[in-house]
């Protein structure tokens, strides 16, 4: 029986080149461990200190939470805000700053429905805003999903859409 040499060296090539990939495994990245509870602690801090900045009448605390980056988004009943200067307006345009008493801002509190890990320095937070006022005005709630980023050591809100 004769073998042509394209053909065995093809079948060598084959029998080799399985082997070689047979025995190399690919280098895959290996999965982050996110300790979940204390990534939940930390943003449950900043959201506790932003609803104190709220409910001082101190903007700059409120805001605090959220990234500086020019994309930085609120998405809302009145559409697509950019930007923390753009939110504060908004903020101030819809609610009475005037006073550090909260009576007709409402105080803001939040309550935790899920916090979820997203990779290493990103992490999913869904809760429930509830402003309550000290007459008999009923509460305004509404859910609320941020993306946080870690920035600086800190969770800085990158999108909220708040409804």
């Amino acid at each position: 029986m004769i073998i042509r040499a394209p053909v065995a060296f093809a079948a060598l090539l084959a029998l080799t080149g399985c082997d070689y990939f047979a025995a190399r495994e690919p280098d895959l990245p290996q999965p982050v461990v996110v300790d979940v509870a204390q990534v939940q602690g930390e943003i449950e801090a900043e959201m506790l200190a932003s609803a104190e900045g709220w409910n001082s009448g101190d903007m700059d605390a409120f805001l605090a939470i959220y990234s500086v980056a020019p994309e930085t988004s609120f998405v809302g009943s009145g559409g697509l805000v950019r930007g923390r200067a753009a939110m504060e307006e908004r903020y101030r345009a819809a609610y009475d700053w005037s006073d550090p008493d909260p009576s007709e801002r409402g105080v803001l509190t939040f309550e935790t429905q899920d916090v979820r890990p997203l990779g290493d320095g990103h992490a999913l937070y869904i809760g429930r805003y509830i402003l309550t006022y000290p007459d008999a005005r009923e509460p305004a709630t509404g859910l609320t999903s941020l993306v946080f980023a870690r920035e600086d050591g800190s969770w800085r809100i990158i999108a909220d859409h708040s409804s």
